[in-house]
């Protein structure tokens, strides 16, 4: 499922500014109001507007006369870090995004100007230093912060030292602080706004916070009618409506808590300098909420008891929320209390319906946090924060949640579980079933909102012959992790007899332990560490007795242990079993699938698809496997490396997989019941495209370049070499090539792109085609003056020869033309083999031995 997700460097332009920077602004600030005008030369404020001006008391005090809307600034907001946040009210029908959704948010601060004006300014500084040390002032004059707008001061109330300026023009303008980006704007294929068809529709101040609702109108781009929003076709324009939230951070910015990679919380940083550095140092700290214990109870709290915190907290659903799932929603939602009770909080999250007929809130105030209902078609749901800059403190979350998210879990369900729990096997679940499926998708995405990122390595933890064992996963489920992309056991087999709780993930070890980390109190400290340092030592401690609480990452690396949507420790095993499952449901899928008999197949259609990838993902659950790298994050003080080859007979045992659930043709998956009455791709040719992306990966660049560093990296341990690797793929496709051969059509695409993966390798500039551009881009990025384009070269080569050597024998007639084409194919690359020429032999026959004992 998407998710919105911030860096751990400077994605956040508006990282952390200065703790100086606000004397030196504040002396600015000075100057600048001694330079101007006489005060007494600005009116008054009623003066100015008469005593017949609408006004609304908040953040700022909003005033409105005729058609103009004025801001009353006071001095004591001036400069003054708030965060705005803009939101979709409403977007165009066919648009991909929906009310609720953020469009972004960046830090602002207001600053006098060196006349009568106000100036806003956005923060963009990255940097920060002691204000008392001498190169504070160099990080100061490094950089300035852009000036945004500025407001010609209108009229002042000195008595309580405020100054009126008019922003309705400012508000209705194409500004970047209020409305989208250009990118956003390009993907709507916007152009310029129309500003006679754009106006406020309210705004609304409250103590911390002003809201303004606006319509905006733009001019439209158009072009292909069949990828344009429908109002470009009808009307060359959009209209959008947007909300934007101008929120006072807090004073006092919340402590930061320092970020270790071996948690996995989202990160802010910036850098930091000192007088006494020889390095400059990166300040990294995680998003969290500031969950603090009331004044009276931190004794308690720090000594371990249960406390009410001061602010829970909240989210509230979307009234448009269908009542059937809201309390599965709530109770997803309050499933993270038992995680917080471990950082010593109780009744720290909760979630509640949003209260009707109340004038004071908005689904849109960035005051709330909201999970947001979308009538959408889009399979899926999200879970982001809004995060103060300076500290990461997380403000508040709009969860997005789209209504075709049941069908994605559905399939999921029935493709994963099917095989085990009769209640999956129907288009339409049962209530309780569904929402519990809502329930655990609920809590992944609030896991998200408190700072959480995915963990796919939590699955591994669990044994996969455990993953069958029905009390052991009663007691710890198929995953230590609700934040994995470990949807469902499907390696549960049907008389393993697992129960229904149990086939699903919930908040479990890794979850508890993560929030007790980034939330609870410090351990004691009778040596006086920093930190970090104690944070590092709960790391270690923690990790070193439990490996379930390890976190693995994001899959983004080469360790197979960090997958998606993967189970168990032993990729091999576990997609053996998957694969049992599945050619046990496919026989029952048109049963399944009907709900009436007088349906289309479109339902047969879309579940096999899904149950196609599904066997898709146990493939490459296995291919990363090979030249994979175990990747550990350590600290100095820690023992073990943090690099280490996957195992060799791991590699060669994944290969003799893929020889038998790919290599050759998955025939139980391609039943004329199913693929004579369903249109999509998912057919024949999606089993064969599926092979193709295999050999892809087996043959790219980057995993023979991969593996040839590791054999000479790890010289003190077996590896699997570039040289063996190949060898036995060599045999594998092309083993069984004699005078008796006879291809099947799967056997014959399969041999193709073998071949056109090597040509790819060892001459990029002679890939064909789309897909051989894409080959030629990967192999050239990586194989550049490496041994892998002359391996390339040797298995071309001894290719050619075998196949002059049986054509002149080999009688089937589809098979000798397959053969003359692919000479043909050799020939324009590398010649015409000469008599005597000496090849390099491409396989070693007691590897093939080993490789069949292993299958």
């Amino acid at each position: 499922m998407r998710i919105i997700m911030l860096s751990l460097s400077i994605l956040l332009l508006c990282a952390s500014c200065a703790s100086n920077r606000a004397k030196v602004q504040q002396e600015t600030a000075t100057t600048a109001t001694t330079a101007s005008t006489d005060p007494g030369s600005i009116p008054g404020i009623t003066d100015f507007l008469g005593k017949d001006a609408e006004v609304q008391n908040g953040l700022f005090n909003i005033y409105r006369k005729a058609d103009k809307v004025y801001f009353e600034i006071p001095d004591s907001l001036l400069n003054r870090e708030m965060l705005v946040v803009t939101r979709f009210i409403k977007t165009p029908a066919g648009a991909k995004n929906y009310g609720g959704e953020e469009i972004g948010d960046k830090t602002i601060f207001w600053e006098r100007g060196p006349a009568n004006n106000l100036f806003l300014r956005i923060s963009t500084l990255v940097s920060m230093a002691n204000e008392e040390e001498a190169i504070a002032s160099a990080v100061n004059n490094a950089t300035v912060t852009p000036i945004l707008e500025t407001f010609d001061i209108k009229a002042r109330n000195e008595k309580t030292g405020s100054s009126l300026i008019r922003v309705d023009e400012f508000i209705n303008s194409d500004n970047p602080l209020l409305t989208m980006s250009p990118t956003q704007k390009d993907a709507y294929k916007l152009s310029t706004l129309e500003a006679n068809k754009s106006y406020i529709k309210n705004i609304s101040s409250f103590p911390i916070n002003t809201e303004i609702r606006s319509v905006k109108t733009y001019k439209a781009r158009s072009g292909d009618s069949r990828k344009e929003l429908p109002a470009i076709a009808l009307s060359g324009v959009v209209t959008l409506e947007i909300n934007n939230s101008f929120i006072l951070l807090p004073e006092e910015p919340m402590k930061k808590r320092a970020y270790d990679p071996r948690v996995g919380f989202f990160a802010s940083s910036y850098l930091e300098y000192g007088d006494d550095q020889q390095k400059v140092s990166e300040n990294v700290y995680i998003h969290r909420w500031r969950l603090e214990p009331r004044e009276e109870d931190r004794e308690k709290w720090l000594s371990g008891e249960l406390v009410t915190p001061k602010e829970p907290i909240v989210f509230y659903l979307d009234p448009a929320t269908p009542k059937k799932w809201r309390p599965y929603l709530i109770q997803g939602i309050n499933d993270w209390q038992k995680a917080f009770e471990k950082a010593g909080f109780k009744n720290a999250i909760i979630g509640k319906e949003w209260p009707e007929n109340d004038s004071d809130m908005s689904l849109e105030d960035s005051r709330f946090s909201v999970l947001r209902y979308f009538a959408s078609p889009a399979r899926n749901a999200y879970g982001p924060n809004i995060t103060d800059p300076r500290s990461g403190e997380i403000l508040e979350s709009h969860i997005g949640w789209y209504h075709n998210v049941l069908s994605l879990v559905h399939d999921w369900y029935m493709i994963q579980a099917g095989a085990v729990d009769p209640g999956a096997r129907k288009m339409e679940f049962d209530t309780e079933l569904m929402g519990q499926l809502v329930r655990f998708v609920c809590s992944h995405e609030v896991g998200h909102t408190l700072g959480l990122r995915h963990n796919m390595a939590a699955s591994f933890a669990t044994p996969v012959e455990k993953l069958r064992d029905a009390e052991w996963q009663r007691k710890y489920g198929h995953t230590s992790s609700i934040m994995d992309y470990a949807r469902f056991n499907y390696v549960a087999q049907p008389r393993d007899s697992i129960a229904r709780e149990d086939l699903m993930p919930r908040i479990n070890d890794y979850d508890l332990w993560a929030i007790r980390w980034g939330y609870g109190p410090l351990p004691p400290n009778p040596e006086g560490l920093d930190e970090k340092e104690l944070l590092n030592a709960m790391v270690v401690d923690s990790i070193s007795n439990n490996p379930r609480l390890w976190f693995g990452g994001e899959g983004r690396d080469f360790d197979p242990r960090s997958q998606r949507e993967d189970l168990g420790d032993q990729a091999v095993l576990a997609s053996n079993y998957g694969i049992l499952n599945l050619q046990r449901i496919v026989p029952h899928l048109p049963e399944w699938t009907q709900v009436k008999r007088s349906d289309s197949y479109r339902n047969l259609d879309q579940v096999y698809s899904a149950l196609v990838k599904q066997y898709e993902n146990y493939l490459f659950h296995v291919v990363k496997n090979i030249g994979g790298i175990y990747e550990t994050p350590k600290t100095m003080g820690e023992t073990g490396e943090v690099y280490a080859p996957v195992d060799e007979q791991l590699q060669r045992e994944a290969l003799v997989f893929l020889d038998h659930h790919i290599f050759n043709e998955p025939k139980w998956l391609l039943t004329n019941e199913i693929l004579n009455n369903i249109q999509s791709p998912q057919s024949k040719e999606a089993v064969t495209k599926t092979m193709e992306s295999v050999m892809l990966n087996l043959l790219g660049g980057s995993r023979l370049s991969r593996m040839t560093f590791i054999t000479e990296r790890f010289t003190d341990r077996n590896t699997y070499t570039p040289e063996e690797y190949m060898d036995d793929l060599y045999e594998m496709i092309w083993g069984d090539l004699n005078v008796f051969y006879q291809a099947s059509t799967y056997r014959r695409k399969l041999q193709k792109a073998y071949v056109e993966n090597l040509i790819a390798l060892y001459r990029p500039d002679k890939a064909k085609g789309a897909i051989g551009g894409l080959l030629a881009k990967l192999s050239e990025d990586f194989t550049s003056n490496t041994d892998v384009r002359s391996l390339a070269l040797s298995y071309l080569l001894q290719l050619q020869k075998d196949i002059k050597g049986n054509l002149t024998v080999i009688n089937h007639r589809m098979t000798r033309a397959h053969l003359l084409y692919l000479e043909k194919e050799l020939e324009e690359v590398i010649g015409e083999t000469k008599e005597g020429q000496r090849f390099i032999a491409p396989y070693n026959p007691d590897l093939s031995i080993k490789a069949e004992d292993g299958n």
